[in-house]
């Protein structure tokens, strides 16, 4: 049985839970306020960090790009073209580049910031609660296009996705923390066209949609 700990506006455990739903894998997943650090937790992941994903007879698997380095170990060979990290080793070195530089330059940069400001008015004060500073909300805002920029010479040249001829982590890793900006109202969209074809296809999976409404309706409780 797997358990992911999680938050519904963390980009980082969205990205996870995406990975566990188009993989079709049953979890239960546990929503974690972070600032709580809660002893049991804490156990799991002295960084006290979402996600986590808990497996029976293994130890605690920490991070993003820890989880899916384990999925695709578990389970990857057995999925055919359903496998997020391709087979093919430059695709493999291309989908793992675009995963770390959205899950830490990206989120270093924007969706962290973006995040971190916008849910503080949700949070107690003796926890990091209060207004959000709104210069740092513009400053993130203001690094969006050239990700932008970027995304789209990738598609222009790959077509459909960003790596290779099907769906793959880096798809992932970039929908999500876009989303969790989109959902802010901080994505600047202008004249990307073939991003916003392509995340327009990643919003019309089934599981983008199933996760994304299970996060906006647990962001309001947690």
């Amino acid at each position: 049985m797997l358990t992911l700990f999680y938050h519904p506006v963390c980009p980082h455990s969205l990205f996870v839970r995406l990975a566990l739903r188009e993989y079709g894998l049953p979890v239960r997943q546990v929503a974690e306020r972070v600032w709580e650090r809660r002893e049991e937790f804490l156990i799991l992941n002295p960084a006290g960090t979402t996600p986590v994903l808990v497996v029976e007879g293994q130890p605690p698997v920490p991070g993003a790009s820890i989880i899916a380095e384990y999925l695709d170990e578990v389970y990857g060979s057995d999925l055919g073209d359903r496998r997020l990290l391709p087979r093919d080793p430059r695709d493999r070195i291309d989908v793992r580049r675009l995963m770390h530089w959205f899950n830490d330059q990206f989120f270093d940069e924007v969706s962290g910031p973006i995040t971190a400001q916008r849910y503080k008015q949700y949070m107690p004060i003796d926890a990091g609660g209060g207004s959000p500073d709104y210069e740092l909300i513009r400053n993130a805002r203001e690094k969006i296009p050239y990700y932008l920029a970027y995304l789209g010479s990738l598609l222009e040249r790959r077509r459909d996705w960003l790596v290779g001829g099907g769906l793959t982590y880096a798809d992932l890793a970039a929908a999500a923390h876009l989303s969790i900006a989109e959902y802010q109202g901080d994505i600047p969209w202008t004249d990307d066209g073939a991003v916003k074809t392509w995340y327009a296809r990643m919003q019309s999976r089934s599981a983008f949609q199933s996760v994304l409404s299970e996060s906006w309706r647990g962001s309001a409780r947690q």
